[in-house]
């Protein structure tokens, strides 16, 4: 009698929830090959082809189908009983999977994310950063970060109370030689940093001030797609930048860079952790939770770390 490992059924899985195998070999952390070879050797031990393959494309078979439809509510029953066991454990290990907006990332990686990796150096944390809004359940994330804004009704929110503000900065430099906005129709008279967003589209500046928004289409000398490569920009005088706070609070508080038409940008939505409705959460998911109610709450004591 054949006998199916896990391993074969999840990769099963993995490749109907992500459309490739590719995308789904990265999800398991395997080879494109090896997931490949592991589903012939079950179509093969079950006597039927469960995808139909070509060079741009996957699509179950009609045995696929019945096959994944059985399976995958029973797969996700197993997954369940390992998850109610691994929750019994008094040290939390294993893995986190997150997805979360790079800006989001850069904000909790060091104080939060990091600081749970000291404290359990047991669990591995698998942070994936996009900036499409992705259903955290059906693409395999534990949890996700999002502004709280934009958390889905039906997931649990946790508030991480971060104050959240955009900041537009440039050198000493470029303001000694170019001068100061005063109002965020100056920048059209301003070299600055334009950017592109993860669907094409370039991004207008957001700016507000007693309760009247104003959007700004800037033009410069580059557009550029990553929040590093503007800041490396604005640093060697090349124009005026536009921020999420965190980004450039060093260089603020250094004097590197010099921040204008602040009143014109207001707090934002604070960030938020979200999941669905867990019966038998594991260790590490219930200490990653506690952690992040103590950094909501200010309660973890900030460590001096090299900064990015």
């Amino acid at each position: 009698m054949n006998r199916h490992n896990l391993i074969e059924l999840d990769a099963v899985i993995a490749i109907v929830r992500r459309g490739s195998f590719r995308a789904a070999a990265i999800d398991l952390g395997v080879s494109t090959t090896a997931l490949s070879n592991a589903i012939g050797k079950l179509e093969k031990q079950l006597g039927v082809r469960l995808f139909n393959r070509t060079t741009r494309s996957v699509s179950l078979t009609d045995a696929g189908k019945d096959f994944v439809g059985k399976v995958g509510p029973a797969l996700q029953d197993i997954h369940d009983a390992m998850e109610t066991a691994r929750a019994q454990q008094e040290v939390p290990s294993g893995t986190l999977r997150i997805n979360a907006f790079a800006t989001g990332a850069r904000e909790v990686l060091k104080p939060l994310i990091l600081e749970f990796l000291r404290r359990y150096p047991k669990v591995h944390i698998d942070l994936v950063t996009e900036g499409r809004l992705v259903d955290v359940v059906a693409d395999g994330f534990d949890l996700g970060i999002r502004t709280a804004d934009l958390v889905p009704s039906d997931m649990i929110a946790v508030s991480l109370g971060t104050a959240r503000r955009f900041a537009a900065v440039g050198s000493p430099a470029y303001f000694e030689q170019h001068g100061t906005p005063q109002v965020p129709t100056d920048l059209h008279n301003h070299q600055c940093i334009r950017v592109r967003l993860p669907n094409g589209a370039l991004y207008r500046w957001h700016f507000e001030k007693n309760g009247q928004p104003v959007q700004i289409d800037v033009a410069g000398p580059v557009t550029l797609d990553e929040a590093s490569l503007s800041r490396i920009t604005v640093l060697n005088d090349f124009g005026i930048g536009f921020f999420m706070e965190s980004d450039v609070r060093e260089d603020l508080e250094s004097g590197r860079l010099v921040r204008v038409l602040e009143d014109w940008t207001p707090p934002l939505a604070s960030l938020a952790l979200y999941y669905p409705s867990r019966r038998n959460p594991s260790a590490a998911f219930k200490a990653f939770i506690d952690l992040a109610r103590d950094f909501a709450a200010d309660r973890i004591v900030r460590r001096s770390a090299v900064q990015s």
